[in-house]
């Protein structure tokens, strides 16, 4: 399970509104009939239009200034493994979701009207997407990039032969541009990948809209606040402050564990990435440490994501 939450910002401001990213999250609804379409949900109900979200969340922001985020976007991204584990099942997903979003408002260290934050407070949004797309930091469209420089500068080559403003061969051209099809190193069905070609697979998510401020539009919840969970002293008197990430990150693996019944391998946790970025010895010292069984299922899960394991010298 991979977690993350961000501001959603546009150059130096914040986006005052949430439109253009809920115009993003709608994609996957063009071309489908209303039976057909996924529709945003919540604790409240299943079927929000667009409209609605856009309306809600952006009539959301009292007293927020012009570089503060109006809202904020959690992506939940459950590995292959997960989702077989789960049959990619959608009803599964969206409990799993309403689940999660009342670990995020109990990460929360502050009071409202002198109680702990609770779900009731807050106010998202969520939608299940079921696609994925290759974009510029996918390791398939970087290393297929020197290739497709090469075919886009000789498509151009083929246009300016045609509109007269150049001499050459066409034919050769268009040869080579299928050469270089072949030659690149990743492909789909025999097929270039290319930017916003769609990923092979199982590739279901989840993507939470949230608003800055609670439901009542009185109080400012920040995940993004640089403070982790802590209480300070401000005008006489101790004050709570914070969200504490790591609790929210953990409870949410342990959620889906609970809930589905799973068995979560060493390399699969939040605290083993976390491990893995501090201490990369520690953490290969523990993965060998492992039973047998669980071992051989973390270096094929590891295999599986592309990460070279270094081979310990051992007699």
């Amino acid at each position: 399970m991979y977690i993350t939450i961000t501001p959603q910002k546009l150059g130096e401001n914040y986006n005052q509104s949430v439109a253009d990213f809920v115009d993003y999250l709608e994609k996957e609804n063009q071309g489908k009939t209303t039976e057909e379409q996924n529709h945003f949900f919540n604790h409240q109900g299943e079927q929000f239009q667009a409209k609605h979200v856009i309306k809600d969340i952006d009539s959301n922001t009292a007293k927020l200034k012009k570089k503060e985020p109006k809202f904020y976007s959690i992506t939940v991204n459950p590995s292959k493994q997960e989702l077989k584990h789960i049959q990619n099942d959608t009803e599964k997903l969206k409990a799993y979701t309403k689940a999660i979003m009342e670990d995020y408002a109990k990460a929360f260290n502050r009071d409202i009207d002198g109680r702990q934050v609770n779900i009731q407070d807050i106010k998202y949004y969520a939608k299940i997407e079921h696609e994925r797309t290759y974009n510029g930091t996918d390791k398939a469209i970087r290393e297929n990039a020197p290739y497709h420089k090469k075919i886009v500068r000789l498509k151009n080559e083929i246009q300016k032969i045609e509109s007269g403003k150049k001499v050459g061969d066409i034919h050769k051209k268009q040869q080579q541009i299928k050469r270089l099809e072949q030659e690149a190193p990743h492909k789909i069905n025999g097929k270039m990948i290319t930017q916003g070609m769609a990923k092979e697979g199982v590739q279901s998510h989840i993507h939470i809209i949230v608003s800055r401020k609670d439901q009542s539009n009185t109080y400012s919840l920040s995940p993004g606040s640089k403070y982790k969970a802590s209480e300070v002293e401000f005008n006489g008197k101790t004050v709570k402050r914070g969200f504490d990430r790591d609790q929210f990150y953990t409870n949410a693996e342990k959620h889906f564990d609970k809930q589905f019944k799973y068995n979560r391998n060493f390399v699969e946790t939040y605290n083993s990435r976390k491990l893995m970025n501090k201490s990369p010895h520690l953490y290969y010292s523990n993965l060998i440490g492992l039973p047998s069984s669980e071992k051989a299922m973390a270096f094929k899960l590891l295999s599986n994501a592309g990460v070279k394991v270094p081979i310990p010298n051992i007699p």
